[in-house]
């Protein structure tokens, strides 16, 4: 497999495994009612996916550029894809949770007033 498409695949679970563990860090915030601290690693985590999406997207454009080569199937450069999508499902499934969370923070402020 080229040097540089393994690279390419590394950096995409690098930065999505760094944004997977800010998703994480986000719901155990949240878990504390640290709303706060969870906005923040939220921010990383779309920081560090978007990282991850910029590499496949020049590895992507780098191939389509070069066409006329035959590009061999690359399972690493796969499996990074995998990962990708994976966690940004598991960032779009957070960021619905805090919402929810926020909201019913709001509701139990809202009766304790009461």
């Amino acid at each position: 497999m080229d040097d540089l498409l393994s690279e390419q695949a590394m950096k995409i679970i690098l930065y999505a495994g760094d944004a997977r563990v800010n998703c994480r860090n986000a719901l155990v915030a949240i878990e504390k009612n640290d709303f706060d601290t969870a906005n923040e690693e939220m921010k990383l985590a779309k920081s560090n996916i978007t990282q991850a999406h910029q590499v496949q997207t020049k590895a992507i454009q780098s191939e389509m550029e070069e066409e006329a080569e035959e590009h061999p199937h690359s399972l690493l450069f796969t499996h990074a894809q995998d990962t990708l999508m994976t966690i940004y499902s598991e960032i779009n499934m957070a960021n619905h949770l805090i919402k929810i969370a926020k909201q019913i923070d709001e509701r139990l402020q809202q009766l304790e007033k009461q």
